[in-house]
C-alpha cells in the first residue's frame, strides 16, 4: 500500500472507486432509484464516542468526497434493469418501467459503477425501494428542527451541533418517536402495513448514512430519504443552506408517485416548510389531509401562522405545536 492511501486510511478514506445506492420508492409498475458514484469517499463509521474532536472528524470526512462525473451505471430491480450516466456531481436517478407489478412493501435492488471502455463492474452497492402498501395515508417529514434538534436558523449553532455530535448522539425532540409511530400506523391494516414514511430535508446527501442511523437508533419509522445536492469540503459552512424550492420539486415527485393516497406533512417554522407545504396544498387539492408545524423559532410565526390560515381555508387539519405529545393529540383527536 502506497503512504497516499496508507495516509488517507488512517484519515478514515478511500479513493477506491464507490457507489452509492439510496432506499428508491415508487408505483408497482414504477420505481425510481438515485445514488451517487465516487472517486473518493469516506470508510464507514465504526467507533461512536463523546469525543469532540472524533466526532467532528466523523462529520467533516464525510464532506471529503470527489464525485464521479459521466460514468455508467447499471440498476437492476425485480429482473429489470435500466442504465444512465451520472451527473457534475456523481449524481444519477434511474426510472425502472416494471411489466409484472410489484407487491407493496420493500423490495432489493442492486447497481453496478461499470468502466465506460470495459463494462466490468469498478464497484456495487445495494438498497431497497418501497412500494407503499394501500394504507390511507402516507407521511412526508422534514428532518432538521422538526424530528432532530438542529439549530438550522442559526448557521453557527448547526454547525456546532453538527460538528460535536454523532448520529447516536444527536437529541430528538421529546416524543417525537411517539406520534411517528402513531402515524405510521394510522388505520393502516396492521404492524407488517404501515403507511409510507418519506424523510425530506434541506440536508445534503453527504449526510444520508448519518440520518439513516440516527432515524433508526431512534425508533423512527423506516422510510425513504429525499436529501440535496452533494456538497465538497469547502461548502461545508453552507451545509443545510440549499435552496429550499427544491424541496418542493421533491414532494410533487413522491405525490406523483402515490396517487391512491392522501398525505399528512410534517415541518417547522424555522425555514420555509410553511409556504412548501401551502403551495402543496394548493397544487394537489384534497390530497393534503393534515400539516404538522413545530414551533421553533419566533421570527417563522408569523409565515407560519399566514400558511397555516391558508391550508385551514383549503379544508386541510393543521396543528402549530411546541411539543410532540400535542402533535401526538391531536392525531388521536383527528382519528388519524
Amino acid at each position: 500500500m502506497s503512504i497516499r492511501n496508507k495516509f488517507l486510511t488512517w484519515l478514515r478514506l478511500t479513493r477506491q472507486p464507490a457507489l452509492r445506492l439510496y432506499r428508491g420508492f415508487g408505483s408497482p409498475t414504477r420505481v425510481v432509484l438515485e445514488g451517487h458514484a465516487l472517486q473518493q469517499s469516506p470508510l464507514p463509521r465504526t467507533r461512536y464516542g463523546t469525543q469532540l474532536w472524533a466526532n467532528a472528524w466523523g462529520l467533516v470526512r464525510l464532506f471529503a468526497v470527489r464525485p464521479w462525473a459521466d460514468v455508467p451505471v447499471q440498476v437492476r430491480l425485480a429482473g429489470q434493469t435500466a442504465g444512465a450516466r451520472t451527473d457534475a456531481d456523481g449524481f444519477f436517478r434511474v426510472e425502472l418501467e416494471l411489466p409484472a407489478p410489484l407487491p407493496p412493501g420493500w423490495h432489493p435492488a442492486e447497481a453496478d459503477l461499470l468502466d465506460a471502455a470495459t463494462g466490468q463492474a469498478l464497484a456495487q452497492a445495494t438498497a431497497e425501494a418501497l412500494v407503499p402498501y394501500e394504507t390511507p395515508y402516507s407521511f412526508i417529514s422534514d428532518i432538521d428542527d422538526t424530528l432532530l434538534v438542529s439549530h438550522s436558523a442559526t448557521r453557527w449553532q448547526r454547525l456546532w451541533v453538527l460538528l460535536s455530535r454523532n448520529a447516536r448522539t444527536r437529541a430528538a425532540f421529546a416524543d417525537v418517536a411517539a406520534h411517528y409511530q402513531w402515524l405510521a400506523q394510522a388505520q393502516a391494516p396492521g404492524p407488517a402495513q404501515p403507511n409510507a414514511f418519506f424523510y425530506v430535508s434541506s440536508s445534503e446527501w453527504n449526510l444520508y448514512n448519518f440520518i439513516a442511523e440516527f432515524i433508526d437508533f431512534q425508533h423512527l419509522p423506516k422510510g425513504v430519504l429525499q436529501l440535496s445536492q452533494l456538497k465538497r469540503l469547502w461548502q461545508l459552512l453552507q451545509s443545510g443552506q440549499n435552496k429550499h424550492l427544491t424541496k418542493l420539486d421533491r414532494i410533487v415527485r413522491i405525490l406523483d408517485a402515490c396517487p391512491g393516497q392522501q398525505f399528512g406533512l410534517l415541518g417547522d417554522d424555522s425555514q420555509q416548510d410553511p409556504g412548501i407545504y401551502a403551495a402543496v396544498a394548493q397544487r394537489y387539492p384534497g390530497r393534503i389531509r393534515v400539516v404538522y408545524l413545530r414551533q421553533v423559532h419566533p421570527r417563522g410565526r408569523p409565515a407560519a401562522e399566514a400558511a397555516l390560515a391558508q391550508l385551514q381555508a383549503a379544508g386541510v387539519a393543521t396543528c402549530y405545536f411546541e411539543h410532540s405529545r400535542d402533535a401526538l393529540l391531536h392525531s388521536q383527536q383527528l382519528g388519524l
